[in-house]
């Protein structure tokens, strides 16, 4: 039977274990997107991970519509973001990139850059900016000739993110941001070769996957999905066709690995009344599936067991715990995440979370 402690192979690495950490926004580089000290010590920490899947990492300005989140676009970025693999890598870990762009998502009062997504549409509630909560506005829809040059971003962000040392990259196709808007037709209303079909909704999400591949190899690239309802506003009609289809067309491409964040009824960071889709994925892909969200110890090793999964990604449980395996392993208590601290810019709910094994 297969245990969340047993090794498993991820293209050239070897992953000593299947509790992975999932991607965390927190907000603690500075405000021109460049990693700090903290986020240096931050991922060190967590080292024992199987695989760390960074935080949501912005691909360009246009891309970028978090405070004080990473970016990937400048050298000062690769720099930076060096400093953190090389400390991950130190402690005897691995770590990929998780490739963003936000797409309607962004506010323009960040960069002065209206955001840009599938449709002329607007995302529901209010986005975050450096002067508090303010209204989504209306993105504007990208021009077919623009494609390339959002392709050449996504290219440009990988080929920075293995100069900083990164392990593979992860683009992130979900959550109701960029790729999702162009995926769902709840926001994607375009009656070009991008819009309409499933199988044109599924085309920007099989050319960036091939660019990244063709960039830095199919070993080192992966891809995150959301499937089962709405997120950040964007859904569709037909989800369960919908995202079976982009999962056998990712299994053909040959990613090193599918990650989907899927959460339940009773889901503590967001809510589906959908089934989810991991079911009908798991039938078509046949690379390394991880699935994310709400799981603990139990029912992380019987996702394993019953070969719905071949690894779990944990997200608030590794903020609070950065030795997770090790408590895991041990039965030790978990340290309860402080939400009040996720996005404070501090060390304190970041780094001072304690280690049991320390």
């Amino acid at each position: 039977m297969t245990t969340l402690f047993d090794p498993i192979k991820l293209g050239p690495l070897t992953c000593p274990n299947r509790i992975w950490m999932a991607p965390l926004t927190r907000g603690r580089a500075t405000r021109e997107h460049v990693p700090t000290e903290l986020m240096v010590r931050y991922y060190a920490q967590r080292a024992s991970a199987g695989l760390i899947i960074s935080e949501a990492t912005g691909i360009s300005v246009e891309g970028s519509g978090w405070p004080y989140a990473g970016g990937l676009w400048g050298q000062e970025h690769v720099q930076q973001w060096r400093k953190v693999t090389d400390a991950v890598h130190a402690a005897g870990g691995r770590i990929f990139a998780q490739l963003w762009h936000m797409g309607r998502i962004v506010h323009p009062s960040l960069h002065g850059v209206q955001p840009v997504s599938a449709s002329a549409t607007t995302a529901p509630g209010s986005a975050h900016t450096y002067e508090g909560k303010q209204p989504y506005v209306e993105a504007r829809p990208l021009a077919i000739n623009e494609i390339p040059r959002l392709i050449g971003d996504y290219v440009s962000a990988a080929c920075n993110a293995i100069d900083a040392g990164f392990d593979g990259v992860q683009l992130h196709a979900a959550n109701g941001y960029l790729i999702d808007q162009f995926l769902r037709d709840g926001s994607n209303h375009r009656t070009d070769a991008y819009g309409g079909p499933i199988e044109n909704r599924i085309r920007l999400l099989r050319e960036v996957t091939q660019a990244l591949i063709d960039t830095v190899g199919a070993n080192r690239t992966a891809v995150r999905l959301s499937p089962n309802g709405d997120s950040q506003g964007v859904d569709d009609s037909r989800q369960a066709e919908l995202f079976t289809a982009a999962a056998a067309m990712l299994d053909a491409l040959g990613i090193v690995f599918l990650e989907l964040r899927e959460p339940g009824p009773d889901g503590t960071f967001g809510k589906s009344d959908r089934p989810p889709v991991a079911p009908l994925i798991r039938k078509v892909f046949k690379g390394r599936l991880v699935l994310n969200s709400d799981y603990d110890f139990a029912r992380g090793q019987a996702a394993l067991a019953a070969g719905a999964a071949d690894a779990i990604a944990y997200g608030r449980k590794f903020l609070a715990n950065p030795d997770l395996p090790y408590r895991f392993q041990q039965g030790i208590a978990l340290n309860a995440d402080d939400q009040k601290t996720w996005y404070s810019q501090g060390a304190e709910g970041y780094i001072t979370y304690p280690a049991a094994s320390a």
